[in-house]
């Protein structure tokens, strides 16, 4: 059964990977359960961090222009633009699956968040660059929100689909939790 591939699609990845799980019996779906809840702390990992940040670095590097308390209130504003972002991050990374792949979609949203993550502690301060700094913050506070959009069903959809069949809602749940 030979059928044409193309090497964008990751669903041919997807079957090469469940063929050499198949072959080996040692990864249980329990395996799966704790890989895919460290990838989901991982994810929330970034937001608690921004939420940190938000209260302590953001007051007085971006927005150093204004009084702590409207600064901490501006930081506020730009941590809700992730929300904002999680429907257009949906959207996109749905277009993303259905081209590429779930495997595609997993490693892009994931990179896109940790590398929003790391562009955001990179941020040079107001004083250096002005109100570049604080677009900038919001820019990718915006793609965090976007990546965490195209994440969101990914991985409970991993783990319900290599969970036992009788359990499949209980093992899809966990990451949500």
């Amino acid at each position: 059964m030979n059928l044409p591939s193309s090497p964008a699609n990751s669903a041919d990845l997807e079957r090469d990977a469940r063929l050499v799980n198949a072959r080996h019996d040692g990864i249980s779906p329990g395996d799966i359960a704790i890989g895919v809840i460290i990838g989901r702390t991982s994810e929330f990992f970034d937001f608690f961090v921004y939420a940190i940040a938000s209260v302590l670095v953001f007051p007085a590097l971006v927005f150093s222009y204004v009084d702590p308390l409207t600064g901490t209130l501006y930081s506020f504003a730009v941590f809700a633009l992730a929300f904002v972002g999680r429907p257009i991050g949906t959207l996109l990374f749905t277009a993303i699956d259905r081209r590429h792949g779930r495997g595609v979609k997993l490693t892009v949203a994931l990179f896109l968040l940790g590398g929003s993550t790391m562009a955001i502690s990179l941020l040079p301060a107001y004083e250096r660059v002005g109100m570049i700094s604080v677009w900038l913050l919001a820019f990718f506070r915006l793609c965090q929100g976007i990546a965490w959009g195209g994440a969101w069903d990914g991985l409970p959809s991993l783990l319900a689909l290599n969970s036992p069949r009788g359990n499949r809602g209980w093992y899809a749940m966990g990451p949500q939790l």
